[in-house]
């Protein structure tokens, strides 16, 4: 997938089942869930990459 912009995530379809490995993948339902909960409106770049980053640490 690349680079993937913070702020689209909570776009993105989710997969159907979890993967479960150490880091979880973007498109996880779990990472997409944990993003939407994030109000990312009043977040920077810097702010954003770093909360993609932890919710992808499982």
């Amino acid at each position: 997938m690349g680079k993937v912009n913070p702020a689209t995530v909570c776009d993105l379809k989710p997969k159907k089942k979890c993967c479960r490995k150490s880091t979880r993948c973007v498109r996880c339902p779990v990472v997409i869930h944990r993003m939407r909960k994030i109000d990312d409106d009043t977040m920077s770049k810097k702010q954003l990459r770093k909360a993609l980053k932890k919710a992808r640490a499982a």
